[in-house]
């Protein structure tokens, strides 16, 4: 029998709704759902979206490896073998030797439960990949406005006069986002691009700042320079709305275009006309994502882009906003859910006690971990020095996702205790103790969060091949053998329920509710009466006393600058036909045949140095190690800069060192260097 089932792509943060046609059970293909944000559009990688669901490579047994490899285990045994080697684990060395790494690729009820398990196990070591992509984000919106997520929704970008997209390429990430750009173009707006290289996304725009990577601070701040000097800033929003301003007047007056340029690259007079450009347009949208979020600056990035739209005063109005783009599909979730060492879901510190005690109550306990846990790159630094001892991973692949892969794989291997709950058999799940098979998002229910804080319902399709199961359904087996409190879970919805009383900003959005309103709901959502909140900043910021804080910062340059052994600067991006770490989309025929090897940008200018034809194959080599792809000699990046697409491996290249606030790895910027091998 045929059918149609309304499904929610499970690629990047847009929220695309579309229909999932089955027969007998069995995913054929995707069609238009004639509504939702994406207004019944998709991207390649959300036509193919049904492609990986019944790949042979699906895992269907649980897993556990012997002196002679993987052997299949019953459920019952892997739970049980796993829950009496961690509670041996925290037992034997303490609780903090404990980590949890969540997935932004998982439904928000499925990290709820995963950062709920680390907490009352006794530990906040739980992160998930927010922290290799929008961790400044949530650190640098958090203290300039208050609340670390995208102010406006999707449709203020057609009301904008002017588009600042900065370290951001929507044409390739968020393909189905461009509508909403374009028709703002059509309505007159100006749109103003700052990338390192000429995007796609470039085609589109007025002006294209085409600066040196890692540079950002110096270019933001001439910006507000030009703006100053020129008295362009908004006066009255300024002074009803904020509070800081003096001391960026201050910061940013040697930050002169022409000194700018210097650093930069970007011409004074280009810098001056995009400063205009954006504060006079009157009403001015700030798009961002991680050519801008990646590097040691990281948080201070994203400070001085919040800067630059508040003293035009674009915040809170129709039009307006801080739009910063999600590249998974739950990454603003897994962050609402506390898929983060410091906070409880709703961003509640897990330092306040007031907060500790409440969340404590509804979990059935009395008191929870007070200590800020680890993050990410400082839970793998751990394992590699032997201070963590088991790490329990849903849905992502350190392996290739981390930077400084040789480390990864080190730490991995250091480890008395490896789980991994995926899809496949990834990278990761090859270096396990125990693999888990999960269902696919086709293949369970639950609750997921776009980019515009739109928490929507993910409605079951297929059932999952062979014995896997729904993440929520392994953690809460988990949970039991664990012997937690309060994990006697029936269904999905008893979990959304319980979120609807731990995290204010979702109160009003019940399993009911989401599943009547196919549409969704977006947060805060106070009340189940309550429409939900399309505009966030309306009336005061979500800080103390209100108002905005304007925070001047200063440039610092990256870790690694280019030099004699190392003459280039590296930096990576993502295309529009793969995803991520390939373990999804590679498994597409159709977009593998398209997008099927790794290659990296060259200038001409340095091809011809080099001796290097385009096609031909090329070696770099970073102070990490080495990466073989193909050439391509092009005008899209400037002399000196090589660019690479991350997705077939390409960290092994990458640097991490941290943002000290964010504790972000620089993904984007490394000093490299370049050595022909010849082919094709």
């Amino acid at each position: 029998m045929e059918e149609f089932k309304i499904g929610l792509c499970p690629y990047c943060g847009m929220g695309c709704r579309f229909y999932i046609k089955t027969l007998n059970g069995q995913p054929i293909g995707i069609e238009p759902y004639p509504g939702g944000v994406n207004e019944g559009k998709l991207c390649p990688k959300g036509v193919a979206a049904v492609d990986f669901l019944r790949h042979k490579d699906r895992l269907k047994k649980p897993l556990k490896r012997t002196e002679n490899g993987f052997v299949e285990i019953s459920w019952e045994q892997a739970i049980k073998e796993i829950a009496e080697k961690l509670l041996e684990i925290r037992e034997k060395y303490g609780p903090d030797t404990l980590g949890f790494f969540s997935s932004a690729r998982c439904s928000n009820e499925e990290n709820y439960l995963l950062q709920k398990i680390a907490r009352l196990l006794g530990t906040n070591n739980v992160d998930h990949c927010a922290r290799l992509c929008h961790a400044s984000t949530v650190v640098g919106l958090a203290q300039t406005v208050g609340a670390a997520a995208q102010s406006g929704s999707y449709t203020d970008i057609p009301k904008a006069k002017v588009l600042l997209i900065w370290g951001y390429n929507p044409s390739e990430t968020h393909p189905v986002l461009m509508r909403y750009i374009l028709r703002a173009r059509d309505n007159g707006a100006k749109i103003i691009v700052v990338d390192p290289r000429k995007t796609r996304t470039v085609w589109f725009a007025d002006m294209h700042l085409q600066l040196k990577p890692g540079t950002d601070i110096v270019l933001a701040n001439a910006m507000m320079h030009v703006i100053i000097e020129e008295r362009l800033y908004d006066r009255e929003f300024i002074m009803n709305r904020t509070k800081g301003f003096e001391k960026l007047i201050a910061a940013v007056q040697k930050y002169t275009p022409e000194y700018a340029e210097e650093i930069t690259g970007v011409p004074a007079k280009l810098i001056r006309e995009a400063a205009i450009t954006f504060a006079t347009a009157g009403r001015g949208i700030v798009m961002w994502a991680m050519g801008l979020t990646q590097h040691v600056t990281g948080a201070a990035n994203v400070k001085a882009l919040a800067d630059l739209a508040l003293i035009c005063g674009y915040v809170g109005r129709e039009g307006t906003g801080l739009f910063p783009m999600r590249g998974q599909n739950n990454v603003q979730g897994a962050c609402d859910m506390a898929a983060l060492p410091n906070v409880f879901p709703g961003y509640q510190k897990v330092t306040d006690d007031e907060k500790r005690k409440h969340v404590a109550e509804i979990w059935g306990v009395e008191d929870l971990p007070s200590k800020p846990g680890l993050t990410i790159p400082e839970m793998i630094d751990a394992a590699a020095k032997g201070e963590l001892k088991a790490l329990y991973i849903m849905g992502e692949n350190p392996v290739m996702s981390d930077p400084n892969t040789k480390h990864v794989i080190e730490a991995l291997k250091n480890l008395e205790l490896l789980v991994v709950q995926d899809i496949f058999l990834t990278e990761t799940a090859e270096l396990a103790h125990y693999v888990l098979p999960a269902a696919a998002y086709a293949e369970k229910e639950g609750s997921f969060t776009a980019s515009e804080r739109r928490v929507q319902w993910n409605f079951k399709a297929i059932e999952p091949p062979g014995e896997a199961k729904p993440d929520w359904e392994i953690l809460t087996m988990l949970g039991k053998a664990l012997g937690l409190p309060k994990f006697d879970y029936s269904d999905v919805e008893d979990i959304t329920r319980e979120i609807t009383l731990v995290a204010p900003q979702y109160r009003g959005i019940t399993p009911e509710r989401l599943k009547r309103e196919v549409m969704g709901v977006q947060w805060p959502c106070p009340s189940e009466d309550h429409p939900g909140t399309p505009r966030l900043h309306v009336e005061r910021f979500a800080t103390p006393d209100g108002k905005a804080n304007i925070i001047p910062v200063e440039f610092k340059p990256p870790a690694e600058e280019p030099d004699e052994e190392y003459p280039f600067i590296l930096t990576t991006f993502r295309i529009v036909g793969q995803y991520h770490t390939l373990t999804m989309s590679n498994r597409s025929e159709s977009l593998k045949k398209r997008w099927s090897s790794p290659y990296a940008q060259i200038s001409p200018e340095d091809a011809k140095k080099l001796g290097i034809q385009d096609g031909e194959m090329i070696r770099i080599v970073t102070r990490r190690g080495s990466y073989t792809c193909r050439a391509v000699v092009t005008e899209d990046v400037s002399e000196g800069v090589i660019a690479v697409p991350w997705h077939w491996g390409a960290n092994i290249l990458t640097n991490d060192v941290l943002d000290p606030e964010a504790k972000i790895p620089e993904l984007k910027v490394a000093a490299c260097r370049v050595e022909k091998i010849g082919g094709c």
